[in-house]
């Protein structure tokens, strides 16, 4: 196979066909002159072979005339078709580019997705209320949706653990009035407890008083005797 056999436009095959015709047209011009260089006793050539030697180049210079329009316009269609070429594969590139950020977002997309499926939301660490147990309390959710369901026990159970809250707060409250008051009753009992001592002691001191007093009188009513 040729490489005109590859050659499909039609313009490029004129342009083959008026380049072989040109060439045709050389080769019988070349063919005329050495034939008569040829012959064993050259003669200057007659009217009638100058005569055709003229028509068979100016037959030649209608084909090289063809041939260079020919050239022209496949030079030109050359140019355009390089032209929608490059402009073509701009755009294949554009459209490649395009579907390579598409994939790229579509595996960034399909991550997502798979860390949303996998995602354990905290309501699920959380004891909720039983469904059957809840519905039993709030029978109002029955005809309710899975969802809205579940967005119900949390609520609730948000409730519960506010209500549990103020209550522990109450108690802390409660309790901290308790330290409080247990406290100062400790502060009375020690002064109550400073003052029996004071108390206590000044009794002693009282009693060896009066003990020495009735030793003196003894000794005093011992001697008069």
């Amino acid at each position: 196979m040729t490489a005109e056999d590859s050659i499909t436009d039609p313009l490029l095959l004129s342009v083959l066909q008026a380049a072989a015709e040109a060439r045709n047209q050389s080769l019988a011009i070349l063919a005329l002159i050495n034939d008569h260089h040829a012959s064993p006793s050259p003669e200057p050539p007659t009217d009638n072979t100058l005569q055709h030697i003229s028509k068979q180049q100016k037959l030649l210079h209608t084909h090289l005339v063809r041939l260079r329009g020919l050239n022209r316009q496949a030079t030109l269609a050359v140019r355009t078709t390089k032209q929608a070429t490059a402009e073509a594969r701009h755009e294949i590139d554009t459209l490649h580019l395009e579907l390579q950020n598409l994939y790229y977002e579509q595996r960034h997309l399909r991550g997502e997705i798979a860390a949303c499926e996998s995602y354990s939301h905290p309501h699920e660490q959380i004891s909720l209320i039983d469904v059957e147990d809840f519905l039993t309390l709030h029978p109002e959710f029955r005809s309710a949706s899975e969802h809205d369901v579940t967005v119900a026990r949390i609520r609730d159970e948000h409730a519960q653990r506010v209500a549990l809250e103020e209550q522990r707060l109450a108690l802390v409250r409660r309790k901290e009035a308790l330290v409080k008051e247990t406290a100062g009753k400790k502060e009375e009992l020690a002064r109550l407890d400073g003052e029996m001592e004071k108390w206590v002691h000044g009794q002693e001191a009282v009693r060896k008083l009066l003990e020495a007093g009735e030793k003196k009188s003894r000794e005093a009513t011992a001697s008069t005797e």
